[in-house]
């Protein structure tokens, strides 16, 4: 079985991209399995994780059988990253497998566990959208604005004023702090469409 193995940590400061990458190595060994690659990273959770990046092409390439990593969150950036990527190495037949959780998602009790975590992946995401929801009543309530940023089309005026003294667009658009692009919309409106 040809295997790709994935170690990260958050940062330089910790030492334990070593002791990842000898557990990934002696779990391949016990098992007979060869390692094609042997990915590490160093940087935030939140950031793009561009070598995990390549591990999931070589997987789509079928380059690699599984994956294994040492922990699971040195793997997913949240619980809905975690699933969303287990759920595409199952369908491209992949397996996935977690040291320190003992998790292998190649074996039927693995698979039933990812299937709790995409319940999981689900709350997590229904519990997002509520704060969310929570958030922005809150502000309205304090009377604060929430969407889109309230529209320049009051300056029309101004803007047309400007023009007909000869300003340039640019010159406009300095000296009312407004977009080229708005001030390019206001002097010459697209034609409207009839229905």
């Amino acid at each position: 079985m040809k295997i790709g193995c994935y170690a990260r940590v958050s940062t330089q400061d910790q030492q334990t991209l070593a002791l990842q990458r000898d557990a990934m190595a002696a779990y391949a060994q016990q098992r007979g399995w060869s390692i094609v690659a042997t990915i590490t990273e160093v940087g935030s959770g939140v950031r793009e994780r561009r070598q995990r990046d390549q591990l999931m092409r070589a997987a789509r390439r079928r380059e690699i059988d599984a994956i294994v990593v040492w922990r699971l969150d040195r793997w997913g950036r949240s619980v809905v990253d975690l699933v969303n990527t287990l759920h595409e190495l199952h369908a491209l037949g992949v397996g996935f497998i977690s040291l320190h959780e003992a998790l292998d998602f190649t074996t039927p009790t693995g698979r039933a566990m990812a299937s709790l975590l995409a319940i999981f992946a689900q709350f997590e995401r229904e519990i997002l959208r509520e704060r969310v929801k929570a958030g922005i009543a809150q502000a309205r309530r304090h009377g604060k604005r929430h969407g889109r940023p309230p529209s320049v089309a009051h300056r029309v005026p101004d803007v047309q004023r400007l023009a007909t003294a000869g300003l340039s667009q640019s010159a406009i658009a300095r000296q009312l702090g407004l977009s080229r692009t708005s001030v390019r919309r206001f002097l010459c409106p697209s034609p409207t469409k009839d229905l």
